[in-house]
């Protein structure tokens, strides 16, 4: 099996080409080793360009709850434009961006799966509290795409899987001030679960929305 991993360098990126590297050829994929700024579609063509064979199954797993130190806000008056085009151009157009280039790197003949990292607090269904503006919109943006993007790849590959993934709360710099009282994982253990969860899909559960559990979340 060959597996890609989109945002190697992160906490879970990492994990997850480590818990991968026993039982797949692995090929990762960020920033800060090559270069890949997913907010840019010339870097994500040159890079993924450079690419050679199909791979079995893609993850990407990238984003920021932060970004250029803004914080999510608390309140309609923090809304600040520059504040939130930057979420939607990292967490919704980026991994877009990703799945466009990426398709042709996936078999049509078998099963391949593609999985993008989500947030349960994405889901409008299951929203109680408010707040976090910008991430949350960012997040709803990406599950349409996704889910949208698998009616249009289900045509072409009708094995294929994509599936959006809630981690949990996962202790990286993502997470690390906003925890609260919520349990958290290493990003071993979430690797694990994330792997656990593809592994059970199969191509019925294209373009659905799973947590941790593989249960499904809520739009």
């Amino acid at each position: 099996m060959r597996a890609l991993v989109i945002g190697s360098s992160g906490g879970i990126g990492a994990a997850l080409c480590a818990a991968l590297a026993a039982r797949a050829n692995v090929v990762g994929l960020s920033r800060r080793g090559d270069g890949l700024d997913v907010t840019n579609e010339a870097s994500v063509a040159a890079v993924m360009g450079r690419l050679e064979g199909v791979f079995d199954l893609v993850i990407v797993a990238t984003g920021a709850l932060e970004i250029d130190g803004a914080r999510p806000e608390k309140t309609l008056r923090a809304l600040e434009p520059g504040a939130m085009a930057a979420q939607f151009a990292l967490n919704a157009i980026g991994p877009a961006l990703i799945l466009k280039h990426a398709l042709r790197r996936l078999p049509k003949d078998r099963v391949a799966k593609l999985g993008i990292l989500s947030a349960r607090v994405g889901s409008i269904g299951d929203n109680a509290l408010g707040g976090w503006y910008s991430y949350r919109a960012a997040k709803a943006a990406l599950n349409q795409l996704v889910h949208t993007a698998s009616i249009e790849v289900a045509r072409s590959h009708p094995q294929a899987v994509l599936a959006l993934l809630h981690p949990g709360t996962v202790a990286t710099g993502l997470t690390q001030a906003y925890a609260g009282g919520h349990a958290v994982v290493t990003p071993e253990v979430a690797a694990g679960h994330l792997l656990a969860v593809l592994d059970g899909l199969r191509p019925a559960d294209t373009g659905g929305f799973f947590d941790w559990k593989g249960e499904r979340i809520v739009w």
